[in-house]
């Protein structure tokens, strides 16, 4: 591909616009219905980009997409949280800057797709032991695999919807916590020699249209009834891991 929008390499004017209206559905679609933006956005964005662009784009994006909705919701942070979740967080980053994963691919998200299930159809088990520990441990997991594979915010949904009272308590601070997980992976990328400052147009573009996807979604988030909430962000999360576990036996070679 020679089309250089604005500088941006391999990405024509279309694409350009293209990926700024995923930006803004996927950021909408995530207020409202509280799961799979950053995962859906991270689909879109695979089908133009490399691993090595792909990885460092997406997370940007999504850092401005979360920043944004902190923003717009910080009342309804559950602040108690948010230290311990910061503190696993830096070791998380850390520790997969470093770290190389041996286990296959198809392997973790296996795992991944199995444990999500569990945590979503028993939601005792996301209020196991207490909670700093809890979401410190979950700091560390978010991050530490979200290195790898960039979208973990479904990994972290559960825990934080088995926390939260209100809609408007999970999609807050769900936001507050993607934000600093997004921070902590762009310095990992930074100190392992990622740069992507040619893709600045672009990710600053999907964060504006982000931000107004964010601001629309809230509209329909105060509108929404929370049992109705609630039966939507289930099913959802149920999607996502079941496609976890399709990916992972495809990968696997067992179907």
């Amino acid at each position: 591909m020679e089309a250089h929008f604005l500088g941006v390499p391999d990405v024509s004017a279309w694409m350009f616009a293209g990926l700024m209206l995923a930006s803004f559905c996927t950021a909408f679609f995530g207020v409202a219905f509280g799961a799979a933006g950053g995962l859906v956005l991270l689909a879109v964005l695979a089908m133009v980009f490399p691993p090595a662009i792909l990885l460092p784009v997406h997370t940007t994006v999504q850092l401005g997409s979360n920043f944004s909705r902190l923003f717009i919701m910080w009342r309804w942070i559950l602040r108690d949280t948010l230290l311990p979740f910061f503190a696993g967080t830096i070791l998380g980053a850390v520790a997969g800057a470093r770290i190389f994963i041996s286990l296959p691919s198809a392997v973790l998200q296996g795992i991944l797709g199995g444990f999500i299930l569990v945590m979503v159809w028993l939601p005792q088990m996301t209020r196991i032991g207490g909670r700093r520990g809890r979401f410190a441990v979950l700091g560390f997991g978010t991050t530490f695999l979200g290195v790898f594979v960039s979208s973990t915010g479904t990994f972290l949904s559960p825990f934080v919807a088995g926390a939260a009272p209100d809609r408007r308590n999970y999609t807050a601070t769900m936001a507050a916590m993607m934000t600093l997980v997004h921070s902590a992976k762009l310095a990992a990328f930074g100190a392992i020699g990622f740069a992507v400052g040619a893709y600045v147009p672009l990710m600053a573009a999907m964060i504006g249209t982000g931000t107004l996807g964010n601001w629309l979604g809230k509209a329909v988030l105060d509108r929404t009834p929370e049992k109705a909430f609630r039966m939507v962000f289930k099913v959802m999360i149920t999607l996502l891991a079941l496609r976890l576990l399709w990916v992972a036996a495809k990968g696997a070679g067992w179907v």
